[in-house]
């Protein structure tokens, strides 16, 4: 091959170069490619020299593959001779064996199949015989099922072959064997049928459950699963007519709970059925097969459910109730938010429309048509029904769920069967029930909210005057907010207690779209036209008004913790003390056991942080404008005076003799021992607590901390203004005293409150720490320091020039930065 790959290549190259010699059109090109033809002529010769110089070795080799030959060739021939005189006979003895073998185990087990098939053939003549003695004067059901049983194990070809006719059939049985066991598989099952309805008329559960078993036994697992759930299926359809009958008979429908309780009793039976006879089910007709019987018990729960709702609605007049409250107007709730009229002067006459709708009457007039302890004691009825409703899916879930024949990947989301979640009670419940209740709670909440701003009361023994004490406890806030709130855990409670999603989608929504627009709406109204403190340049305050406004501001703060308790109690999983939880409905539950299928735990969740957010917002950003509104019109007009009086005929330009002189301290008696006190501290001090400390005992904790943060902040830009004004006006030791000034009344300020409250002041008391820095303390401190950067531990609030600027305030200080 190589020497064939070299020649090849020169016959190509050569090729190449004649080709390019026969294209030559002129001399000079012959002459061009003569070069190349001489060495490619030199290249071919070289390499037929080496083929001549290696043909001695090729030779040689050849030479010693005929001595090779040779030799085999006289192997082959010894070998053919021993094998026709030696191994010939041993081969054919060998062979002779096998086949003696083979032929023996072909007979043996021709052997065995003849047997086989005469035992199965026995077995079916006494299984024959068997099954018509039992059904013979003795009447043996149960041996002759199980002659039936042990003869459906025999295979069909052996039971219609030709021996098992000739050998099975006698005189007493003269039909072939599949004719017989088919006639009499026949007879036992309508014998079985009747012997099993008539137990069941008789209510024999032992006898019901004699020949339930005896079906599979002689082929007939789907008549007896149909006999059975036919059987089921009545029993749950008596127990329901007998249960409404009772009811209906007497007064017992007209108690608050009766048609749940009937409903409930549906469920239960089914539920007894399938836990007491689905292990029978599982032993006797196998895995899987209950399924056939559960399909027939949810047709008669649909229907049996479908009727005590039918009932239920005609017996309570549901879509009257729902047509009153479609018609409601709310008239006190959009009265709220109508702008407030004009006084009017005079007494209005008795009886007139002025007097009626200043009290409420419309609205009482046309609400008497709908009685609220009905509609609570309905709304009470219709949770029961729905959360029985979905401990039912949940029950038939779990039961489906470990059935082979619908169980799903492992790895599938537990979810409510189609048998449950498609009949036609879902469907009923859907549109009798559920949507109902969505439309029912919403006005209940509604209704509630409006019924408890019409009686509405404050706490009576409230007063700005600390020598009066308070009789009530805190926090004070007026009746509606703990009426309304009761209503929003009550509704919000029941939602979740039916664990129907489309329930909780609307019902929670819905609660906080009425709290933003009626709770905080009325109160909003009420702060806005019956107790805004209008400015004091406008006149005195009336104390009523004040405290009113307080109250108001009170009570959205209170809603916020009560709202966040709610839903704490259920995100956290741990049940809320207190009032709001003490007639609860239902236990507390974690949401994920009343929520168990697919992402309905995760969307409840998300629905009620959505509530409790939403809420917090408005009213936060309420309370937030109430609180500017009281220190705007309350708190600051009192603030500039207070401050001004308090730094009255202070000089902050004194030496050493004039230290405790009169004009600048003054000794109280009062200070628990303090001994001489800063007369600006007592001075503010008495202003300060007159001012804040009765809005204090009637406001709460953290509107208290709102208002007092504003308030702070102001007193600081007041304050700072005020240190910057002595600029040229101070001296060494009236700088020492200002920071004393200072440092004491921011003391006597943000006492009771948080520490962070101090930040405010930061300004303040570094200008005075740069006022009072000794002369080599100023000088370390030259690097140019910007606002809000540390040094030395200090975050510096002031910034480079602000510093310079502080430095040159007293009069013999200079810049030297």
């Amino acid at each position: 091959m190589p020497i064939f790959m070299t020649l090849t290549k020169a016959s190509v190259a050569k090729s190449a170069s004649g080709l390019q010699l026969n294209r030559a059109a002129s001399s000079a090109e012959i002459q061009a490619t003569m070069p190349k033809l001489s060495q490619e002529e030199a290249n071919v010769t070289a390499r037929l020299d080496v083929l001549m110089a290696s043909q001695h070795a090729v030779k040689h080799n050849l030479s010693r593959l005929d001595i090779l030959r040779a030799n085999l060739g006289t192997q082959a021939v010894s070998t053919r001779s021993i094998s026709k005189t030696s191994l010939a006979q041993a081969a054919a003895t060998a062979k002779r064996l096998s086949t003696a073998v083979t032929q023996l185990d072909q007979e043996q087990a021709r052997v065995e199949d003849t047997l086989d098939v005469v035992e199965q053939v026995a077995e079916l003549k006494a299984c024959v015989l068997g099954v018509t003695g039992s059904m013979g004067a003795a009447q043996d059901w149960e041996a002759a099922a199980g002659y039936m049983h042990r003869a459906s194990r025999i295979p069909s070809h052996i039971m219609n072959g030709s021996f098992a006719e000739e050998i099975v059939p006698t005189a007493e049985v003269p039909d072939p064997p599949y004719v017989t066991l088919a006639q009499t598989a026949e007879s036992l099952c309508v014998l079985f049928i009747r012997e099993f309805e008539q137990a069941a008329k008789e209510s024999n559960g032992s006898r019901v459950t004699r020949f339930f078993k005896l079906f599979p036994l002689i082929g007939k697992s789907d008549v007896g699963l149909d006999v059975y759930g036919r059987y089921a299926c009545q029993d749950v359809a008596a127990r329901a007519r007998s249960t409404l009958n009772a009811g209906t008979a007497g007064s017992q429908s007209t108690e608050g709970l009766f048609y749940a309780k009937a409903l409930t009793k549906v469920f239960e039976h089914v539920a007894q059925i399938v836990e007491h006879h689905g292990g029978l089910v599982a032993l006797h007709y196998g895995q899987g097969r209950m399924v056939r019987i559960l399909e027939r018990l949810q047709m008669e729960v649909d229907v049996q459910g479908g009727i005590i709702i039918d009932t239920w609605s005609d017996e309570r007049s549901l879509e009257r109730k729902l047509t009153d409250i479609k018609s409601y107007a709310f008239t006190f709730l959009v009265q709220s938010f109508l702008a407030a009229p004009p006084a009017r002067t005079g007494t209005p006459r008795a009886g007139s429309p002025m007097r009626r709708d200043a009290t409420g009457d419309n609205t009482a007039q046309s609400g008497q048509s709908i009685d609220m302890k009905t509609l609570d004691a309905l709304l009470s009825e219709m949770t029961v029904m729905i959360a029985r409703w979905s401990l039912y899916c949940r029950f038939m879930a779990l039961k489906l769920k470990g059935e082979p024949s619908s169980r799903g990947s492992e790895a599938e989301v537990f979810s409510s069967p189609p048998l449950v979640k498609d009949s036609g009670l879902a469907s009923k419940i859907a549109d009798r029930l559920v949507t109902p209740i969505n439309t029912m709670t919403t006005f209940l909440l509604r209704r509630s909210i409006e019924r408890a701003f019409q009686l509405d009361e404050q706490p009576s023994d409230l007063s700005l005057n600390l020598s009066r004490s308070l009789l009530s406890n805190p926090p004070y806030i007026s009746s509606a907010v703990d009426d309304a709130m009761y209503i929003v855990n009550q509704v919000v409670e029941r939602s979740l207690a039916t664990s129907q999603r489309p329930v909780i989608s609307s019902v929670v929504p819905s609660v906080a779209r009425v709290l933003d627009s009626d709770f905080i709406g009325v109160i909003q109204r009420k702060m806005r036209d019956e107790s805004y403190p209008k400015s004091a340049a406008q006149g005195a305050l009336p104390e009523n008004t004040i405290i009113t406004f307080l109250v108001l501001i009170n009570n959205l703060d209170v809603a916020i913790d009560y709202v966040t308790r709610i839903v704490r109690s259920w995100l956290d999983l741990s049940p809320t003390t207190g009032a709001i939880r003490e007639n609860a409905s239902v236990p507390s539950r974690s949401l994920d056991s009343l929520l168990p299928f697919g992402d309905d735990a995760s969307h409840a969740k998300s629905a009620l942080n959505s509530l409790q957010q939403r809420f917090e917002a408005k009213a936060s950003e309420l309370i937030n404008d109430a609180i500017c509104v009281v220190f705007k019109n309350i708190v600051k007009p009192q603030l500039r005076p207070l401050l001004s009086d308090a730094f009255r005929d202070i000089d902050h330009q004194i030496n050493e003799a004039e230290v405790d002189k009169a004009n600048g301290y003054i000794i109280n008696e009062e200070a628990d021992g303090e001994g001489v006190e800063a007369a600006i501290e007592y001075r503010f001090r008495g202003g300060w607590e007159g001012l804040t400390e009765p809005i204090k005992r009637i406001l709460t904790n953290h509107n208290f901390e709102r208002l007092l943060s504003i308030t702070i902040f102001y007193i600081a830009e007041v304050l700072e203004k005020r240190i910057w004004s002595y600029f040229g006006r101070i001296n060494d030791i009236g700088a020492v005293r200002l920071e004393k000034d200072v440092a004491s009344l921011v003391n006597l300020i943000v006492r009771g409150g948080r520490y962070g409250l101090r930040d405010a002041f930061m300004r303040c008391t570094q200008i005075c720490l740069v006022m009072n820095m000794e002369e080599d303390e100023w000088d370390e401190s030259r690097i140019p320091v910007s606002a809000g950067v540390e040094d030395d531990g200090i975050e510096w609030k002031l910034d480079h020039e602000e510093q310079t600027r502080a430095r040159a305030i007293m009069q013999n200080k200079t810049n030297n930065r």
